[in-house]
């Protein structure tokens, strides 16, 4: 969550050294039909698209998935094994939150929607509010399960995009947050991002 990455030690030391994913060619979806995200409430906006142009890539160690950011986000040091990527305000207050992290539980496509919501409150997360979730959505190259929610931390209340992404050979979770006063300002740009990911 955003608010763990502001505490850590490992947040400041990547903050003091540099700084816890589009505009760009559609491609298909992974069966060359969009229709089955066109059809999920909520989740229209998730179009399987290629790297956008002039976007980096963020990427698991393992090298086997990836997701695009705008340059205008850094790359932040979280926990060992994952990839994340902020946009940060003043006083280094994150504005937006990108993260990618390999399958490491018991989480799998059809349990998703209960095991994140789950997972917020044993964070210490409070007032957890499931938004909208759906099975069965196309990426480019796999199938996933997605949840939208928000939830209150100390600092402040969150809106989230997570998704549980299986490919022919790996599963991994890609997250998307900002507070929630401002996430009509990042939305955009974090459903571009999850949109872009791609998995093996």
């Amino acid at each position: 969550m955003p608010d763990r990455m502001i505490d850590g030690s490992r947040w400041l030391l990547v903050v003091a050294a540099s700084i816890a994913a589009s505009l760009g060619v559609w491609g298909g979806a992974a069966d060359g039909s969009p229709s089955v995200n066109a059809q999920a409430p909520g989740f229209r906006w998730l179009q399987p698209q290629r790297t956008p142009h002039g976007w980096k890539l963020a990427r698991l160690p393992s090298g086997k998935t990836t997701f695009a950011y705008p340059r205008t986000w850094r790359p932040i040091r979280t926990d060992p094994g994952t990839a994340s990527v902020a946009l940060l305000g003043n006083g280094r207050s994150i504005r937006g939150y990108l993260n990618l992290t390999p399958r490491q539980g018991t989480e799998t496509l059809a349990n998703w929607p209960s095991f994140r919501i789950k997972h917020l409150g044993d964070e210490s997360s409070t007032d957890v509010r499931l938004i909208a979730s759906a099975h069965h959505l196309a990426f480019r190259s796999g199938r996933g399960t997605c949840v939208i929610d928000s939830y209150r931390t100390s600092r402040a209340r969150y809106r989230e995009v997570a998704c549980l992404v299986a490919g022919t050979r790996t599963s991994s979770v890609v997250v998307g947050a900002a507070p929630s006063k401002t996430w009509a300002q990042q939305a955009g740009t974090i459903e571009r991002a999850i949109s872009s990911l791609r998995t093996h």
